[in-house]
C-alpha cells in the first residue's frame, strides 16, 4: 500500500512563490490614498483594501458632522483594520491597505509583522490638498477637517514618505523600486 501524500499548504498557493505582504499608503485626506493604491494593487495584481470601509457608522457621521475623530474613535476601527490584515498574511495574500495611520501609535497598531508589513507615507503641501478635497463629491470627509489631520500627522523618520505633487505612476514606480515587489501573474 502506498503511503498517503503529504497534506499540502494551501497558504502557499494564494499567491504562487510568495509570502503575503501588505503595503499600507498612509497620509492625510486628500493625500491620493486610495488613487495610489488602487493603481498599486493593479500593477502589481495585489488585493486592495479601503480604510475607510471598515469605519463605524458612527465615525463617519461624526467626521460628516464636521467633528474629527479622537483616538477612543479610531482604536476600534484601528482593530478591525489589523484582523483584517491578519487574515490575509496567514493566507499568505499581498494586499494594499489605503489608511491615514496619522500617528506611530496606529501603525504599531497596524504593524503586525514587521517583515511584511511595509508603510508608504504621501505628503503634500496643505493648498492642494484643500484643493483635492474641494474637488471630491463621493466622500464624507469635508475639507474643514483637514487640518486636525495635519495636527495630529505623526511623520515617521524610518518609513517611506513621497510628495504627491507627481503623476501617480511615478508614485507608484517609486513604491515598486523602493521594495523590490514583482508584478504577481495575473488571477483567474
Amino acid at each position: 500500500m502506498a503511503a498517503e501524500p503529504a497534506a499540502r499548504d494551501h497558504r502557499a498557493e494564494s499567491v504562487p512563490g510568495s509570502e503575503g505582504q501588505v503595503v499600507i499608503i498612509c497620509g492625510v485626506s486628500g493625500s491620493g490614498k486610495t488613487t495610489v493604491g488602487k493603481a498599486l494593487a493593479q500593477r502589481l495584481h495585489w488585493d486592495f483594501l479601503e480604510g475607510d470601509d471598515f469605519h463605524p457608522a458612527e465615525n463617519i457621521a461624526k467626521m460628516q458632522r464636521g467633528e474629527p475623530l479622537q483616538d477612543a474613535d479610531r482604536k476600534p476601527w484601528l482593530y478591525r483594520l489589523r484582523a483584517e490584515l491578519s487574515a490575509h498574511l496567514a493566507r499568505g495574500n499581498r494586499v494594499i491597505l489605503a489608511c491615514s495611520a496619522l500617528k506611530a501609535s496606529y501603525r504599531n497598531i497596524l504593524c503586525i509583522n514587521p517583515g511584511r508589513v511595509h508603510f508608504v507615507f504621501l505628503t503634500g503641501h496643505r493648498l492642494l490638498l484643500s484643493q483635492r478635497l474641494l474637488q471630491r463629491s463621493d466622500h464624507f470627509m469635508p475639507v474643514d477637517l483637514l487640518q486636525s489631520q495635519l495636527d495630529a500627522l505623526e511623520l515617521p523618520d524610518n518609513e517611506f514618505v513621497l510628495d504627491i505633487d507627481q503623476p501617480v505612476a511615478k508614485i507608484v514606480d517609486s513604491i515598486i523600486h523602493r521594495f523590490g515587489f514583482m508584478k504577481e501573474p495575473s488571477r483567474s
